[in-house]
C-alpha cells in the first residue's frame, strides 16, 4: 500500500531546544493515524512541517511518495490551530472567501463541501451564532475545499461537548471511508481517538517512541491473570492438563500470564499448590485503553 506521508530522521530545533528529534513517521493511504503525546511533545511541530508552515533543520519528508512537496501539498488540507472564521459571514460566505484565497473561481464546490460536513441547512445564520461543534465542522469544510486526499487535523475535538465530539467523529469516519481521505489527527481525548484511529504514533519529548496498528491495541490492553511460581514448566503442564487452560504464556523468572479463565483464580491457585507448586504471586493485570495511552505518553513502553 502506498505511503501518504513518510519522514526520515525529521528534526526541528527552537534555539537549543530540540522539539522533534529524528522522527520516522509512516502513514499509509487509507490510515486514520492518531498522533499521541503530551503538550510540547512535538505533535503540532510535525504537522506544521508536513504542511510547509515551518521547516526542519534535518531529515527528509515525502508526500505521496514524492519529494516534490510544493506539488504534493496541493493534495492536502489542514486544520492547525483555529482557522479564522468571519463571524458576520454565513458558512457559505466563509467558504467562498477561502475559495478566492485558493484561487478557485468555480464556487460550486461550496455546496458540496457544506453537505459533506452537515452544514447545508445553515442558510443565512452567521457563524458567530454557530455552536463550537459547528465551527469545528466549518473549519474542516475549509480544509476540504481543494478536494484533498490527505487531511491533517490538530486537536479537532478539543473543547467540544459530547454531542460535538460525536458529530466530528462521524464526519471524519465518513470522509475516510466514503471519500477515501487519509487523516493524520492529534487529540488529548484518548478514548475518543481509539474509536477513530487505525494506526498510532506515540511521541515523547520529540522522539517517536512507538508506532503500532489499532488491531494491536486490544492485544496490548488485554487483561490477564499473572502468577509467579517456583516451577513454571510444571505449572504450565498442570494448567493445560488439570484445568484445561491453553491460552497462556510462560515468561522468565517463573512468571505465567493466563488470558482466559480469569474468574477462577482460587481454583487455579488451589490446583497448583496441591500439586506441589509454590505460588508467590497471583493477580489480575492489564490496562484500559486510556491508562495504556497515558503510560505511553509518559515515555513508558
Amino acid at each position: 500500500m502506498s505511503l501518504v506521508l513518510q519522514t526520515n530522521d525529521l528534526t526541528k530545533k527552537y534555539g537549543k531546544q530540540i522539539a522533534v528529534n529524528k522522527v520516522n513517521l509512516n502513514i499509509k493511504k487509507g490510515d486514520i493515524y492518531g498522533l499521541i503525546g503530551k503538550n510540547g511533545a512535538g505533535k503540532t511541530t510535525i504537522m506544521k512541517i508536513a504542511c510547509g508552515l515551518i521547516y526542519q533543520e534535518q531529515g527528509d519528508i515525502q508526500l505521496f511518495e514524492s519529494s516534490n512537496l510544493e506539488k504534493a501539498r496541493k493534495r492536502m488540507g489542514c486544520v492547525i490551530e483555529q482557522p479564522a472564521l468571519y463571524p458576520d459571514m454565513t458558512a457559505k460566505q466563509n467558504l467562498i472567501y477561502y475559495d478566492k484565497l485558493l484561487g478557485i473561481t468555480d464556487y460550486s464546490n461550496v455546496d458540496e463541501v457544506l453537505g459533506l460536513v452537515g452544514l447545508q441547512n445553515t442558510g443565512k445564520k452567521k457563524t458567530k451564532a454557530f455552536s463550537l461543534g459547528m465551527k469545528q465542522r466549518l473549519s474542516i469544510a475549509i480544509s476540504l475545499l481543494g478536494n484533498p486526499d490527505f487531511l491533517i487535523l490538530d486537536e479537532p475535538i478539543n473543547g467540544l461537548d459530547p454531542s460535538g465530539i460525536k458529530e466530528v467523529r462521524e464526519l471524519l469516519l465518513k470522509l475516510n471511508i466514503e471519500n477515501e481521505i487519509t487523516i493524520l489527527i492529534s487529540s488529548h481525548i484518548l478514548g475518543e481517538l481509539a474509536k477513530l484511529a487505525t494506526k498510532y504514533g506515540v511521541i515523547h519529548k520529540g522522539v517517536l517512541i512507538d508506532e503500532f496498528q489499532a488491531v494491536e491495541l486490544e492485544e496490548r490492553c488485554k487483561k490477564c491473570l499473572t502468577i509467579v511460581v517456583n516451577n513454571s514448566e510444571k505449572a504450565a503442564y498442570i494448567l493445560k492438563n488439570n484445568i484445561n487452560i491453553s491460552n497462556f504464556k510462560v515468561f522468565d523468572e517463573g512468571k505465567i500470564c493466563i488470558y482466559d479463565c480469569l474468574d477462577i483464580p482460587e481454583q487455579i491457585n488451589k490446583e497448583l499448590v496441591e500439586n506441589g507448586i509454590l505460588v508467590s504471586r497471583i493477580c489480575l493485570e492489564g490496562n484500559d485503553i486510556e491508562g495504556y495511552f497515558v503510560k505511553l505518553m509518559e515515555g513508558d513502553k
